[in-house]
């Protein structure tokens, strides 16, 4: 497939990244040569300087044969016309970075399809989303549902208090047992664990398991004593914010805290329709937080623009007692670091929308792609076609490439757990882990009519 992407933000240089694991010929346009940098050297793509919106540019990245054209510049309006220019100079699909809420309308959808944008991502949405299904279960620090929950995977941070510490794999996770372990990061290394490893305290354990055994897998990972949350403390007001406070459960008490005081007023108004307080302060003051019940709250949500503030105000958070925390760490390379740090969950709403788009080029029967930052990996759902490969033979036998596991599989709406001897029939939904390989090498397993 040809990609162009219009903008080396963080969205369009880790999009590009995953582009080169498949190889794909990638064009990656900018104006400025220093966002573009030496990206060209480290990653198999091209750099093309120029506007993003300029046709001679675009006529020069080749986009007349693209498959998929990506405008993820900052700027909405420079996305959204990149994207018209794309499509009415032969490009095949076209998706646009936006910030403009209402422009999600499904009503909608139709006229921007006219328009020539087939597909528009709105980061701070999926961020809202990700942040509001992970406070629903506080134990976790993240969540993947596959086929709205019938199977799902929990990454789950191992205290002393679990249960199944120092045992191997093979004797906890056999073909009857409720859950299969696939995948664990370890002081500061990912590990996709056999039957002889074991689990450790301080380990980020990624559980696979269907929906009915959630409260076992709470159980034995120790975390029964963790209490539901019904008390949320977001600092900053941003997008993000105000989508969060949108989709939160109604059963959820939010408070924002945010430094400027205009931004309160607009706060106040975008959120006249939900039962949120908008309360003028900085996040990091002790005594701001100790006035508005610290103590009797859950969750503590940072979300301002600058990473090491959202870290540090996490720390000050779970010093007080708060349970769960989250930061939005937009700077990748902070995310090792705030996970050395044990804050909690983390957000990048960067990587969110660059999966997101990523999926889009892998085929229709490809969805609800996710990328695990933490442990290098990306888990996607998989449909498998009638006369797939993977319909041929038990998973034991399937040959799949090193690093890739099948976690499990929802069939007729039930979640079943794989093993070695499972046949995968076609129409199952296949939950796909892929470690430090490209989705796209697994596609072909899935595919009808697939030489093998």
């Amino acid at each position: 497939m040809k990609i162009i992407i219009a903008g080396a933000g963080a969205v369009g240089t880790h999009l590009a990244k995953l582009l080169s694991r498949d190889h794909q010929d990638c064009v990656l346009i900018d104006e400025d040569a220093n966002r573009l940098g030496d990206l060209d050297s480290r990653y198999d793509i091209m750099t093309l300087q120029g506007r993003t919106t300029s046709i001679n540019t675009m006529k020069e990245a080749g986009v007349e044969s693209a498959d998929l054209f990506v405008g993820v510049t900052p700027d909405e309006s420079r996305n959204m016309n990149a994207c018209m220019i794309a499509h009415a100079l032969g490009a095949k699909k076209t998706v646009a970075r936006i910030d403009n809420f209402e422009y999600l309308d499904p009503t909608r959808k139709e006229l921007f399809e006219r328009m020539g944008i087939n597909s528009l991502i709105f980061p701070e949405v999926l961020a809202a989303i990700d942040i509001s299904n992970g406070l629903k279960m506080s134990w976790v620090r993240q969540r993947w549902d596959v086929n709205g929950g019938d199977l799902v995977m929990l990454g789950i941070k191992l205290r002393s208090t679990c249960e199944v510490l120092n045992q191997p794999l093979k004797t906890l996770c056999g073909p009857d047992d409720p859950y299969h372990i696939v995948a664990i990061k370890r002081d500061g290394e990912a590990l996709i664990p056999g039957g002889n490893d074991v689990l450790e305290e301080n380990d980020l354990a990624y559980f696979m398991t269907t929906r009915e055994y959630i409260p076992y897998i709470r159980k034995i990972a120790g975390k029964e004593h963790y209490a539901d949350v019904k008390n949320v403390i977001v600092m900053g007001g941003g997008r993000t914010a105000v989508r969060f406070a949108k989709i939160a459960p109604e059963y959820m008490n939010v408070k924002i805290i945010e430094q400027d005081e205009m931004r309160c007023e607009k706060l106040n108004e975008k959120l006249a329709d939900k039962d949120v307080m908008v309360i003028h302060g900085d996040g990091r003051d002790l005594g701001l937080l100790q006035d508005e019940g610290i103590q009797n709250t859950q969750a503590f949500v940072a979300l301002t623009g600058n990473a090491e503030t959202n870290i540090l105000a996490c720390l000050t958070a779970k010093r007080l007692g708060v349970r769960k925390t989250v930061a939005m760490v937009e700077n990748l390379d902070y995310v090792e670091m705030a996970e050395s740090l044990d804050i909690g969950t983390i957000i990048n709403k960067k990587t969110l929308a660059a999966s997101h788009i990523y999926q889009m080029m892998l085929g229709a029967d490809v969805s609800n792609v996710r990328s695990l930052m933490l442990v290098d990996s990306d888990v996607a759902e998989f449909t498998a076609a009638q006369g797939s490969r993977v319909t041929k033979h038990a998973v034991k036998d399937l040959g799949l490439p090193s690093g890739v596991t099948i976690g499990g599989l929802v069939r007729n709406g039930q979640g079943i757990l794989v093993n070695g001897n499972t046949q995968i029939a076609a129409g199952d939904s296949v939950m796909v882990f892929c470690h430090e390989q490209n989705l796209k090498r697994v596609e072909k397993y899935f595919k009808a009519n697939t030489l093998w």
